[in-house]
């Protein structure tokens, strides 16, 4: 069974410093850092290597998990946001469902300010998801903050570390805690599940609920026009000719900057992981609109884990045609999906049923192509029939050299090289090998992992 990597979601009130914590963890300041609270809208996530263990991190905005008992005692109005009973569900709610989607918590709060009871409110939600949670007490970056860090056991939660998220102080010993609850997760028994995984994933309102349910034949989710109605990642189990499968439908995953505030924010975290554990991800278009960045950034998440891909081209029926309509419009796509070349496009009616009949088994094959190996000795006659063909290029008078070639795994193919010198690869020329594999091999939909070691190094 495909198991997306643990997740970590940072929490906690505005302002305490969840966005700089996230820099540092993934390596990089993806997050906008301001001293305004509430910068953070919608989430980021990265992914962060600690102690041997991959994880993913993400950042949120700052939960503001207001009381009704807290208004009626005369609390700020700026503080509250003027916030309605209403208002105030929602945010718990959402509050909720992303502590409910991760692995472990972090909550930062900011020693400066001591134990707020904006925190204790926190702490409230996190004690009853009894979800492993660590307190990270935040801009502590000199020993008299420590003392007052110490002050956050009171919330009746986990460890606290008294660390400093903008210059590195005791984050490597939060991390190390955190790991260590994640061996739990990754040890846990599983029922084994031998279904294939075909996740449906897109932009809001592409139709991908009306492909599942046109492929199930019968109304198993809920299909309406107004974006945003799959709040949730539904598994739907099905025998294909045979072949057990199970879909998951998603919710839309809009542009970050667009994420609404309230549920739908948690929808596409539960979105992103579904194509964590899926085998295929069907990235479903609408041909009205074309290929957007939003598209393609969606692609980019399926490369990123490693998933194959189907490009589906959904509303065919929405647009007039002639002779040359779709080569035109696979030429347009493979233009905007150009870094995917090798996923399979189909063009399809999920209202009228046209071409849905392929999407499965061009998914199967999508799949059957994870698990392709070649003999290491077809694999070594390919990369020297390609070197004679184009050799090498010289970089300072040095030539690359191909010693030896193997692939150590399936479910995607995995490719080690080993080299003269790995300073001497070029990405063109790793983009020309995988390229010669594809020739031989083809690999529909999947993508490759080469990796390239130098003689005598580890």
């Amino acid at each position: 069974m495909n198991k997306p990597k643990p997740l970590v979601a940072l929490v906690g009130r505005p302002n305490t410093g969840k966005s700089t914590l996230f820099n540092r963890l993934v390596g990089e300041s993806r997050a906008i850092v301001s001293e305004v609270p509430g910068t953070t809208r919608d989430r980021l996530y990265g992914e962060c290597f600690w102690n041997g263990v991959w994880f993913s991190v993400v950042d949120t905005g700052g939960m503001e998990i207001l009381s009704e008992r807290r208004h009626l005692a005369g609390e700020p109005e700026d503080f509250l946001l003027a916030a309605s009973p209403h208002y105030l569900r929602e945010i718990r709610a959402q509050a909720e469902l992303a502590i409910a989607e991760a692995d472990a918590v972090i909550m930062v709060t900011d020693v400066r300010d001591g134990v707020t009871a904006a925190d204790e409110e926190v702490a409230e939600v996190l004690r009853r998801s009894q979800k492993p949670t660590f307190i990270a007490a935040n801009k502590a970056d000199n020993i008299q903050m420590d003392d007052q860090a110490w002050d956050f056991y009171s919330l009746g939660l986990s460890e606290v570390f008294a660390i400093s998220a903008l210059n590195g102080k005791s984050v490597a010993d939060l991390l190390d805690q955190v790991v260590e609850a994640f061996s739990v997760w990754m040890s846990e028994e599983e029922e084994e599940d031998e279904t294939i995984k075909i996740a449906i994933v897109g932009r809001p309102n592409v139709g991908k609920s009306s492909l599942l349910n046109r492929l199930l034949q019968q109304e198993r989710a809920i299909v309406s026009p107004v974006p945003g109605t799959t709040r949730d990642a539904l598994d739907t189990h099905l025998v294909w000719e045979g072949m057990p499968i199970t879909l998951i439908d998603t919710a839309g995953i809009r542009r970050r900057g667009k994420v609404e505030q309230g549920l739908e924010r948690y929808s596409v975290l539960r979105a992103m992981r579904a194509i964590g554990r899926c085998d295929v991800a069907l990235l479903l278009v609408d041909i009205t609109e074309g290929v957007t960045e939003q598209d393609a950034h969606i692609a980019g998440y399926i490369l990123d884990e490693h998933k194959s891909m189907v490009v589906v081209i959904n509303k065919w029926d929405a647009i007039e045609k002639d002779t040359y309509t779709m080569i035109e419009w696979t030429k347009r796509v493979r233009a905007d999906l150009k870094f995917v070349d090798y996923v399979p496009l189909i063009f399809i009616s999920a209202l009228t049923g046209q071409r849905v009949r392929k999407v499965i088994p061009t998914a199967l094959a999508a799949q059957e192509a994870r698990l392709i190996r070649i003999p290491t000795s077809e694999l070594n006659r390919i990369v020297q029939e390609a070197v004679l063909r184009h050799s090498p290029p010289s970089k300072s008078g040095r030539r690359l050299k191909f010693l030896y070639a193997t692939q150590p795994k399936v479910d995607p193919p995995t490719f080690v090289f080993f080299v003269n010198d790995t300073r001497l690869v070029h990405f063109g020329y790793k983009r020309y090998l995988e390229n010669r594999l594809r020739e031989h091999y083809g690999f529909l939909g999947t993508p490759l992992q080469l990796t390239f070691r130098s003689r005598g190094r580890k």
